[in-house]
């Protein structure tokens, strides 16, 4: 079992989860939390972290916590895939602002499942364990999930994938993570 100090559940939790699976990899990262102002042209909402500042590709990372309370991840049903569009638009346009300097650069929502069931299967899956909870980890892009997303709230202005979309574009973030620094090179 992985993990420090037992952490709150709530918002924090998947940070915490997300911040020790990378600190574990000796993934070099940097929190942006929403006070700082990381980029003078734009009093956008701020991405989560910044990912790879080692690394020739730089990936601007916003992690959304959601839960999982089923018994089984075979075919990845069951889990949801929602952000707002002021995420997604903020998402993008950091990912624009970035490019300019720090060319090249990805923008991915990062989806930090903890699963809530002490038997799950994972279907092969990395299970992530942080203070005796469990998390599975998934990426995708944002340009990818602006072109398959639809509306879910036009009330609370959020966007889904379909679940079908879901499966087929989130990638377990580790192996995300390999492609694209594979590809780049690192």
């Amino acid at each position: 079992m992985n993990g420090a100090k037992l952490q709150p559940e709530g918002p924090n939790a998947y940070e915490a989860a997300f911040e020790a699976w990378l600190s574990e990899r000796r993934i070099a990262y940097r929190p942006i939390r929403q006070g700082q102002r990381c980029h003078s042209e734009s009093p956008l909402k701020r991405f989560d972290y910044l990912l790879g500042l080692d690394r020739a590709q730089a990936i601007l990372a916003e992690v959304k916590g959601r839960t999982f309370g089923g018994f089984s991840l075979a075919g990845r049903r069951g889990l949801d895939g929602w952000t707002t569009s002021l995420d997604l638009q903020a998402l993008e346009q950091w990912q624009k602002m970035f490019a300019r300097h720090y060319s090249p650069c990805r923008a991915v929502f990062v989806f930090v499942f903890r699963l809530k069931q002490a038997d799950v299967d994972s279907d092969g899956l990395e299970v992530f364990w942080l203070d005796g909870r469990k998390y599975v980890f998934f990426a995708v892009e944002a340009d990818l999930y602006r072109r398959c997303c639809k509306r879910r709230s036009p009330k609370w202005g959020t966007m889904t994938l379909s679940a079908e979309d879901f499966r087929r574009w989130a990638v377990p973030l580790e192996e995300y993570l390999e492609r694209v620094w594979n590809e780049s090179g690192d």
